[in-house]
């Protein structure tokens, strides 16, 4: 067996890792990976966590040496499971292959999560594959693994590589869309000031204009209450 190991550090936050994993595949570079479909998705609700299990197809030429032994063609299917912790912040991805496995297998773990120095704005990326060959010859076992671990770290340069370019692209989108939010935010809040604005100018006229309505009614009332005693003084003397 031999060990692949990587860790890398990506400028974004997990929740745009994360969101931008799902839209991974297809970029310029990982030109291996034919397709990628979802069998399965499902929500734990009161766990906060988003479990999918996903199918990869990889095309990709195999050694001349290699393909006599095990007989196989370029195509190649591996088998991803994968959790969304949203009170962790964890996203873990699991995944085997499923072509040639009775020949070699390939257990490999992803974990994306913030990065501790960094939380709100860096996500740390660490990657592990187990590599296993089976042979009656050792020395056949050991040129598969030696073999599988060079292909496996040059494809997770590439899929590295590749998805920095996915968040990149991404991010420019998320500014966009950050810059136009912002805007209909400040529209809104302009509109908003305006209208503010605008109540409290009928409010203070119509404040006024009661005033004045309940100053006349006053006067009038006052000057008909006058009236009413210089008449009951005139019935009054008679």
């Amino acid at each position: 067996m031999k060990l692949f190991e990587s860790k890398h550090l990506f400028d974004y936050s997990w929740e745009q890792v994360t969101a931008a994993n799902w839209q991974k595949y297809p970029n310029e570079l990982s030109t291996h990976v034919v397709s990628v479909d979802i069998l399965n998705r499902e929500i734990d609700v009161e766990k906060s966590v988003l479990r999918t299990e996903r199918l990869i197809a990889c095309k990709q030429a195999i050694p001349h040496w290699l393909r006599a032994i095990v007989g196989a063609d370029e195509y190649s299917y591996v088998r991803e499971i994968s959790e969304v912790d949203l009170k962790t912040k964890t996203l873990i991805m699991k995944s085997a292959n499923m072509t040639m496995s009775h020949l070699l297998l390939v257990n490999e773990t992803v974990v994306y999560r913030p990065d501790p120095s960094m939380p709100e704005s860096k996500t740390l990326f660490e990657q592990e594959a187990e590599i296993t060959a089976f042979s009656s010859w050792s020395s056949i076992c050991n040129k598969i693994e030696d073999w599988s671990v060079e292909r496996f770290g040059q494809n997770a340069k590439i899929g590295k590589n590749g998805f920095e370019m996915v968040l990149q692209s991404l991010s420019e989108k998320w500014e966009e869309s950050g810059l136009f939010v912002k805007d209909v935010s400040n529209s809104i809040m302009k509109e908003i000031d305006e209208v503010n604005d605008l109540t409290h100018d009928v409010l203070v006229d119509v404040s006024e204009k009661t005033q004045e309505v309940f100053s006349e009614v006053s006067e009038k009332t006052t000057s008909v209450l006058s009236e009413v005693r210089k008449l009951r003084g005139v019935w009054g003397r008679g």
